[in-house]
């Protein structure tokens, strides 16, 4: 290992979780509070699910590089790889985001009731070679497949709270495992870092 840790511009803890499985140190490189990072997530138009993820990731990146160069945490001798990743559900173009309140969150696992979706997770990194800044990227998608689900079903698992703050109203990891009757793909990846093509990005960075 090259680096002895990397800078995780993510606060989701199920990505620190997954890096620490493959056996990275990171340090949180967060927003500041004047940065709109949730603004960076909105949907253009119909753009595709796929497209978006992309998009998505890569403004991320580009703000986690522009924070840490702010932060002074970028100087030559300093200088550490910085990742970051989004995730998105999709039910064919139509690209299912975190949910607004509980009445948005039914919506959403009721669509998914009885049906494949996919789960598309895109992960960038980022990486200084003397005085420029090397990127990479890579793009995971999975298909979950839900059992049907009652209302009651629905209702009892919003109560629980899981929903918010997730894509697709849902976490793969939680109490929603119960719904899924099969998955095709990375289970890392649904979990918001597939760590096999976050690997091969370490490794094209000379981190891993």
């Amino acid at each position: 290992m090259k680096k002895h840790f990397i800078y995780l511009a993510s606060q989701s803890p199920r990505r620190a979780e997954l890096l620490a499985q493959l056996g990275v140190n990171h340090r949180l490189l967060l927003a500041d509070i004047d940065e709109d990072a949730e603004g960076l997530e909105g949907i253009h138009g119909l753009e595709a699910p796929a497209t978006y993820v992309q998009r998505v990731t890569k403004l991320k990146l580009n703000a986690a590089v522009a924070r840490a160069k702010r932060r002074g945490l970028w100087t030559k001798q300093e200088a550490q790889l910085i990742l970051c990743a989004d995730t998105t559900v999709a039910m064919g173009r139509t690209i299912c985001g975190k949910p607004e309140d509980a009445k948005a969150a039914a919506q959403m696992l009721q669509a998914l009731s009885d049906k494949t979706h996919r789960v598309l997770t895109s992960v960038g990194v980022a990486w200084r070679v003397g005085t420029q800044v090397k990127t990479g990227f890579v793009l995971s998608e999975s298909r979950v497949t839900f059992a049907s689900l009652s209302k009651a079903d629905v209702t009892a698992y919003i109560a629980t709270g899981e929903p918010f703050g997730k894509a697709g109203s849902y976490g793969v990891q939680g109490k929603a495992a119960a719904f899924i009757s099969s998955i095709t793909g990375s289970y890392s990846g649904i979990m918001g870092l597939p760590l096999h093509e976050t690997a091969l990005l370490l490794k094209q960075a000379k981190f891993l």
